[in-house]
């Protein structure tokens, strides 16, 4: 019995070593499950101002993106109701518009997994980061009253570019409101302040923070802000 513990114990100190190697990513898209409940509703908030138009191995940054939410989003079930708010998706003619390009593309409802993805394929990666006007936005209109927990799940691929700071904003607004969780994706952010910043908006609110610079990376920090999990028998892909 006792050897039979200790080749089951060294089994599963190695799987542990192995998975948690930098070099790889553990995801097989059918095997996810997310764990949500329906007194939940989930608010994307996705990056599409014109860094996200730069390559990322080749490939450019919106495209990882729509690809990795292609794959994502038909694991939640669709009686969890979900939305769509970008931003940076549209112009202006003065940096003030620019900086008030955030838009509820997709209003948070059930069954919503195909409008998502319409909105996602259509927008253009056009403009500037106005991050703390998208979440002043969301917290104030996107949630209609709705009294149970709010997650938002923020993804940019920088930090705010416009007069404000995000960091700021949930520091007065949203620190003593236990009903908002904001989870934050860095997608292939460099700059330590950016990166502070973006933390901070996670930290304050109680959310999860996640860097991502490859496209599994970015298929796992959705999916484990979505709460899934993984069962035995998923693929190892090494980068």
């Amino acid at each position: 019995m006792k050897k039979f513990l200790v080749i089951f114990s060294i089994i599963f100190l190695t799987a542990n070593i192995i998975f948690a190697n930098d070099n790889y990513n553990l995801y097989k898209y059918d095997n996810y499950k997310p764990n949500l409940t329906k007194n939940e509703k989930i608010l994307f908030i996705m990056d599409y101002s014109n860094s996200m138009n730069e390559f990322l191995g080749g490939e450019r940054k919106i495209n990882l993106m729509r690809e990795t939410m292609r794959e994502i989003l038909p694991a939640i079930n669709p009686n969890i109701e979900t939305g769509l708010r970008v931003y940076g998706h549209r112009l202006g003619f003065t940096a003030y518009e620019c900086c008030k390009a955030s838009k509820l593309a997709v209003p948070i409802q059930n069954d919503n997994n195909e409008n998502i993805l319409t909105v996602l394929e259509n927008a253009k990666a056009r403009g500037m980061t106005p991050i703390t006007y998208s979440l002043k936005k969301a917290v104030a209109n996107d949630f209609e009253n709705f009294t149970g927990k709010k997650h938002i799940i923020l993804l940019s691929d920088g930090g705010e570019n416009c007069d404000e700071s995000p960091c700021d904003y949930v520091m007065k607004d949203l620190a003593k409101r236990k009903d908002f969780t904001i989870d934050v994706i860095a997608f292939n952010v460099n700059d330590r302040d950016d990166i502070n910043q973006l933390k901070c908006v996670s930290t304050v609110t109680s959310g999860r923070f996640y860097t991502a610079n490859t496209k599994g990376e970015l298929v796992n920090a959705l999916n484990n802000t979505l709460r899934t999990t993984k069962e035995v028998g998923g693929v190892i892909i090494k980068e």
